[in-house]
Parts: structure tokens; sequence; C-alpha cells
């Protein structure tokens, strides 16, 4: 039976490879082109900070959610738009709906609601927590993780393999649990149908890693939890970016500040649309 589920997770997990590397391989030339002009227009952005962070946030792009980071602590960006950045930025999501063949409408409906939820709490957020502007010593926009100096195919083959053997690990591990366990009984610990659902999806995305955002999405693909749920896990998902929030930012009560704020409108958005169904 082991046999058989590891047979199984490796050639549903091998059918994504191709679409993987089409969809990373696309990413990294809109970095490579873009991720510069990117960096300025969101410097240069002002008052437009949160609609130019949203809208740029939903580019899935390696270290997007670090350089927003960087710039936050550097205080060139407002708290608005660093948290606008981090609602809306799309991580492994994206790239993994798209393997998996999901329909354009779902794909655009999840991408929607996380930029409008970006934009209008980015917004909010800007207008009753002002932040006044303190002169902080520039560090360099490019932490080790963005890896900005690879080669292209290297990078696109670097980020398939990574994000492969997540998929792996992770669907292995569910189809186990599915298999010993049964899907009834992970929807149920998961509270699925349940209005508590997406508090437990929103602490799974403060992972700071790009784990949790494919553990969130094979967990909605197999039906274990709801969309709203999914939503709420992948609005509070900004990858390693909260590790150097945690390391450059001196300031710690500001970061659990930032945290929770951040868990809070996950929560709600995912909450909302649970109700909505």
């Amino acid at each position: 039976m082991m046999k058989e589920i590891i047979l199984d997770t490796l050639l549903d997990s091998l059918k994504l490879l191709p679409f993987l590397f089409v969809a990373f391989l696309l990413i990294e030339i809109i970095e490579h082109k873009f991720s510069s002009k990117t960096n300025k227009i969101i410097e240069k952005s002002g008052k437009l900070g949160p609609f130019v962070g949203s809208t740029l946030g939903i580019i899935p792009q390696c270290g997007f959610s670090v350089v927003a980071t960087n710039l936050y602590v550097t205080r060139i960006i407002s708290l608005g738009t660093l948290i606008a950045i981090y609602l809306s930025t799309s991580d492994e999501m994206l790239p993994i709906l798209l393997s998996e063949q999901v329909s354009a409408s779902l794909i655009l409906k999840i991408v929607g609601i996380k930029l409008v939820t970006g934009l209008i709490f980015g917004y909010l957020i800007d207008f009753f927590l002002r932040h006044k502007k303190q002169e902080v010593k520039i560090n360099e926009l490019c932490d080790d993780s963005c890896d900005c100096e690879h080669h292209l195919l290297k990078a696109t083959g670097k980020h398939t393999f990574k994000t492969f053997l997540f998929i792996f690990i992770t669907t292995f591990i569910l189809n186990i649990v599915f298999h010993y366990v049964g899907e009834e009984f992970v929807a149920k610990f998961l509270l699925k149908n349940s209005l508590f659902s997406p508090f437990l999806s929103s602490l799974i995305g403060l992972i700071p890693n790009c784990a949790s955002s494919v553990i969130l999405t094979e967990l909605y693909l197999n039906g274990a939890i709801n969309f709203g749920a999914m939503l709420s896990g992948l609005l509070s998902c900004s990858g390693v970016a909260i590790m150097l929030l945690w390391k450059e930012n001196k300031n710690k009560l500001e970061n659990i500040t930032i945290l929770g704020i951040t868990y809070l409108i996950a929560v709600f958005v995912g909450i909302l649309l649970e109700i909505i169904g």
C-alpha cells in the first residue's frame, strides 16, 4: 500500500514538472527584465504606494516581498505599502494553480481578491497609522535569498525543483493522511465549513517559507479547506520576508504589530468569503 502511495504521489508530481518549469521561466524573465524598474517605481510611488505595491505584488517574483521589507525598514515606502505587498504577494500559489490547469476564472478571482484586499487595507493603514519618515542607512536591497545575479535557466530549474519537492512532500503527506484517516477527518480537523477555519489557515500562511503557499493550495485542491480558508492563508503568506523583517527591523513591537495586522486582515477576509460562500 505504501508503494502505491509513493508511486501515485510521484506520478502526480511529475506531471506538473513541465508546467512548473514554463511558469517559473516566464516569472524569471519578468523579474530579470523589470525588477529594477519595479523597485524604482515603488520608491517613487508616494501616496500611490499601496496601489503600486498591491498591483506589482501579484507578480510572483523571487525576493519581491524581501525587497519591499528592506524598503520599509529604510522608510522608503510606507507601512500601508508594505502590508499591501504582503497581502497581494502570490509566492508559489500561481505556478501551482497553472500547473494544475485550474480554470482561468478561478485564478483571476484569487489574484483579484488579493489585489483588492492589499489596495483597500494598504490605504486604510496609511490613513490611520501614519509613520514619519526617518533617515536610516539604506541596506543592500537584495538579500541573499533573492539570488539576483543568477543564470536564467539555472534559476528556473532551481525554483522548479524546490517547488516540485515541496509539492511531492506535501502531496505524499496528504495522500498518507487521506488514506489512513480519511478526507472527512482532515476537513474536520481544519474546521472546514466553519468560520474558525480561516484562523488556522492564516497561521499556516505566516510560516516564513514558500512551503506554506504550497500546503494551502494543495489543501484547497484536495478539498480539505474551503475557498475562504485558502484565501485567508494566502493573504497572510509573504514568504521569507517575515524572517528578514525580524532580522533588519530592530523595533520588535512594530514587527509584532505588522504581523498582527496582516493576520487579522487575512482572517477577516477569509471569514467574509466563508459567509458569502
